[in-house]
């Protein structure tokens, strides 16, 4: 925006945003006061805006664009103006009243609140808020939304503030902390503001202070803000959503508690007095489950559980005597027994903690203290996972109770080793047997059952055979469900009939009617048939000519092509166990299967609209083609044809074929793709005489359409044949073909940005190079531009993609190192490549961590520095280093300083003197906070 808008233009533009019936003018509009938002005008029309008062919209719009600007844009002002800044919206903040809407003095709060934080001039801005806006009755609400919002935003991405910022914030919160305390505890006794809204907003803000810590823990116990929320917590009259804010309070001070693992040792007084505080709440609950306030009864179960997690480790500390706090087991149990299942999904976090926890501790005396309550547990997840009385069917795939069951799946085969896998199971069988049991407590304790049998040693011989035959013999007026878990069962039982092979072909023959069935169950039989194909190959092989006939049927039976391909997975993991002859023709009768539907699709001249997951959909038989190809791997002696060969070469005019068709859909192009890979991968070397007419094939596709799975495939073929001398210039031609394509997507405006793929197929294949044939590459031209275009995608802060980029620094500058005797003639070249780049390198590598990349990905830069480290001289480095760091800002937008210079030469020193990638990656992370 050259020219600056009038504040009635503008009025104009959010008019027709919030009021015009006309879908292209209100785009029109958004666009205009987006690109409005971004201008410099901005700041002082949204000022204006706010002072005309206009209406609603108007000035939800110019607050929000104040926020935006403070948080986005600060460094556009002068710091001369920042006082002004701060005294407008101050005064903005003074007109507010009790009918002013919410969502304006939250964006007008934000953006004084993100102004504080900022602003290094302003030396006191809480006790200057307070002093100035708390004798105001209308300006205490914005006041307190104020008060919550600065210590809530310290950590936000988008203000940057730095460790050193947030560091002198935090002194500041901490000298406040006590006139905020005591203003908190005037607006208790407040009555010229309205109540609901005071307590929320006070509590609100309690919890912000005490969440930071600025609050001492200790204060929560003994003043009247802490009093007053177990006090709300127990009445039975408090409001829902002061009853919310209440919960969130008191779950602020206990995550706190887990936080400060050495505050009991200096208060330990608090211990028993803060446990017992909570557990007085178990009245409060009971009143909530009789009068059914389902949203007070979550929140108190949620209360329950963050006092286990706070008093965590104390729970597990002593395996003699159990801690006092395992009492707080009792009291999230008894949520799970509620008879809604979405309080028990609360404590399911809770679980999986504890049972992670004690598997690394290993102890089974301390595992003993916890063995009757995951017997409660499971009880409580047996009822809860039973399915309705009247319910005819099978659950519904998109059903929240089917998710709701998936989880329990996942937390019975986490917990169960604490009571033990066979006594779990043995429990549920006696539920079966008892009299008069309804169908859906049986489904049920199959069902707890199916997710514990994997467990179970294969020589089991008391239970499990009494349970398979029950289930062989299923009479025919069972409930759908209980036949449908009796079938997934058996395929978790997997290893217990490889383990008693006289019950294989009963199980067989029971799985393959229940896959001929067209009423639900085919697929729990697909499931649980792989599942023994998987365990049972080598006793499967006499059942090959049926296996052959099933993949002949497999679009007879109701499954979906997931499940037809994990059939074939099965029936190809036992083509692997068969003799040569037999293998040669079993495999070719399977793969005909999914290419014939290929090959009339490919000469069908009609121009057939691709519906995706269809059988007109030629990803579909590929898939299928797949799954055979990449699991049919026989032992294969030295000089012997590998099978997948000739299938592979007989299959090739079809593959072109789909590939000249199909060339503009990206999704059939992966998956033909993938195809080739698995093949080659299969076969290795023996298919050296496809490499031409495929990367011949490979680089007219990708100079047209720029797919990036064909530069995958490329680097799957230089793995392959690369080491083969005759393929190496046909490799390099190859890859000289990309890069003019790639380089014109990548160098584009957002180029990197809008294709990680791209950049992450691509150097993956530039690292292939590297690896397997350095010296032809590293004495090629393409090695310049290439390295070039990683300078540039350092920046990426795509996880994959930048991880392709490190890594290909890394692989290029190893071959460098002094210690490099198997390719000593790289050292000269790679040393050259480094001095002539050395230095951007360094550049780059240090503004993308501080600025673009998540701290995780600094692992990846850490390793290349390292490796830079080794080829270069300390000189170098250091000159590297020092240029890097000077190019860095030392002061910020709000005019603190960002890194002293003792922590920058602190930070220098920690790198030149590094001798692992990991005290860099250390020293990388420390000093990327300062700027974050």
């Amino acid at each position: 925006m050259e020219t600056a808008p009038t504040a009635e233009l503008v009025y104009q533009g959010i008019c027709t945003l919030f009021h015009n019936s006309n879908p292209k003018e209100k785009e029109k509009a958004n666009k205009w006061l987006e690109d409005f938002q971004k201008s410099i005008y901005s700041w002082t029309i949204a000022d204006e805006l706010l002072q005309q008062k206009r209406d609603l919209h108007s000035c939800y719009f110019a607050a929000q664009t104040m926020r935006n600007k403070i948080q986005n844009s600060f460094n556009e002002l002068p710091p001369t103006s920042h006082e002004s800044l701060r005294n407008s919206l101050i005064a903005h903040i003074g007109q507010i009243t009790n009918d002013t809407d919410a969502v304006i003095v939250t964006q007008l709060s934000l953006a004084v609140a993100d102004l504080a934080l900022l602003m290094a001039v302003w030396k006191q801005p809480i006790i200057d808020l307070l002093d100035l806006l708390s004798p105001q009755p209308q300006a205490v609400w914005p006041l307190l939304e104020m008060l919550t919002l600065i210590p809530e935003e310290i950590d936000s991405r988008y203000l940057r503030l730095g460790s050193n910022r947030r560091e002198e914030i935090h002194k500041q919160l901490d000298a406040a902390a006590p006139k905020v305390l005591e203003f908190l505890c005037m607006c208790l006794q407040r009555q010229d503001c309205p109540q609901e809204r005071l307590l929320n907003s006070t509590f609100r803000c309690f919890s912000a202070w005490v969440a930071i810590q600025a609050i001492p823990i200790h204060h929560f116990t003994d003043n009247p803000l802490g009093q007053k929320v177990f006090d709300l917590l127990s009445s039975a009259e408090t409001s829902r959503k002061l009853h919310d804010t209440c919960t969130e309070c008191l779950c602020s001070l206990l995550s706190c508690i887990e936080a400060n693992t050495n505050c009991f040792t200096i208060y330990p007084a608090m211990e028993t007095q803060i446990f017992n505080a909570v557990c007085s709440l178990e009245t409060a609950y009971h009143i909530s489950v009789a009068h059914e306030d389902i949203d007070k009864t979550m929140n108190y179960c949620r209360i329950f559980t963050v006092l286990c997690e706070a008093y965590f480790y104390e729970m597990l500390s002593k395996e003699d005597v159990p801690h006092f706090s395992i009492k707080g087991l009792d009291l999230v149990l008894m949520c799970v027994g509620h008879f809604d299942y979405e309080v028990a999904e609360i404590t399911f976090n809770l679980w999986y903690r504890l049972s992670e926890d004690l598997f690394q501790r290993y102890n089974d005396k301390l595992t003993s203290h916890f063995k009757p309550h995951v017997e409660r547990l499971l009880g409580a997840l047996y009822r809860h996972a039973q399915m309705d009385a009247d319910h005819d069917g099978l659950i519904d795939e998109s059903d929240s109770f089917n998710d709701f069951r998936r989880k329990v799946s996942d937390l019975i085969k986490d917990v169960a080793f604490i009571v033990g896998s066979g006594a779990c199971f043995k429990q549920m069988f006696l539920i079966l047997q008892a009299p008069n049991t309804t169908w859906e407590s049986t489904e049920s304790a199959l069902f707890i059952m199916q997710n514990v049998a994997k467990n179970i040693i294969p020589d089991e011989n008391e239970v499990i055979p009494k349970v398979v035959e029950a289930i062989l013999n299923l009479p025919d007026n069972t409930h759908i469900a209980v036949r449908y878990t009796s079938i997934m069962l058996l395929g978790e039982l997997c290893d217990w009939i490889e383990n008693h092979a006289e019950s294989l072909q009963a199980v067989l023959n029971f799985l393959l009617y229940s896959l001929q069935q067209k009423n639900g169950l085919a697929p729990a039989a697909a499931i649980a048939l792989t599942s023994i194909c998987s365990a049972c190959r080598q006793k499967m092989v006499c059942h090959i000519s049926g296996l052959v006939e099933i993949a002949r049927s497999l679009d007879s039976f109701e499954i979906n092509n997931d499940l037809a391909i994990g059939l074939l997975k099965g029936i190809s993991l036992i083509l692997s166990r068969l003799h040569r002859t037999q293998l040669d023709s079993a495999m070719r009768e399977i793969i005909s299967f999914q290419l014939q539907p290929l090959a009339l699709m490919v000469e069908n001249p009609t121009v057939v609209t691709v519906q995706k997951g269809e059988r007109t959909d030629p990803a579909y038989w590929i898939d299928r083609a797949c799954a055979v190809i990449r699991h049919t791997n026989p032992d294969v002696t030295d000089g012997e044809i590998h099978p997948t060969l000739q299938i592979l070469t007989d299959a090739w005019p079809l593959i072109t074929q789909i590939m000249t068709k199909y060339q503009t859909d990206v999704r059939i192009m992966e998956r033909t793709c993938r195809l080739i890979r698995y093949g080659v991968r299969m076969v290795h070397k023996q298919a050296s005489l496809l490499v031409e007419p495929l990367v011949q094939q490979m680089i007219c596709i990708y100079a047209l359409h720029h797919h990036s799975c064909f530069l995958y495939l490329g680097s799957v073929l230089v793995d392959e044949f690369a080491k083969v001398g005759e393929c190496i210039p046909g490799l390099l031609e190859m890859m000289r073909s990309f890069i003019e394509p790639t380089f014109s997507m990548l160098q584009v405006e957002n180029g990197l940005k809008n294709n990680p793929d791209t950049v992450d197929d691509f150097f993956r294949l530039c690292s292939r190079f590297i690896e397997c044939c350095p010296i032809p590459f590293l004495e090629s031209t393409l090695v310049t531009p290439i390295f070039q275009c990683a300078l540039l995608a350092c920046t990426l802060d795509h996880r994959e993609a930048n991880s392709s980029v490190m890594k290909f620094f890394c692989n290029l500058l190893k071959w460098g190192r002094n210690s490099n005797n198997r390719q000593p003639q790289c050292r000269p070249l790679v040393k050259e490549i480094a001095q002539q780049n050395g230095e951007a390198l360094i550049m780059n590598l240090i503004h993308a961590s501080v600025y673009c990349l998540h701290s995780y990905m600094l692992s990846d830069v850490a390793d290349v520095m390292y490796e830079l480290k080794q080829v270069v001289t300390q000189d170098h480095m250091q000159t590297y280093v020092k240029t890097a760091l000077d190019a860095l800002p030392k002061r910020n937008s709000g005019g603190y300083v960002t890194a002293t210079q003792q922590q920058l030469n602190d930070f220098t020193t920690a790198l030149l003197s590094a001798d692992a990638p990991k005290t860099i990656t250390v020293a990388l992370k420390n000093f990327t906070r300062l700027y974050r």
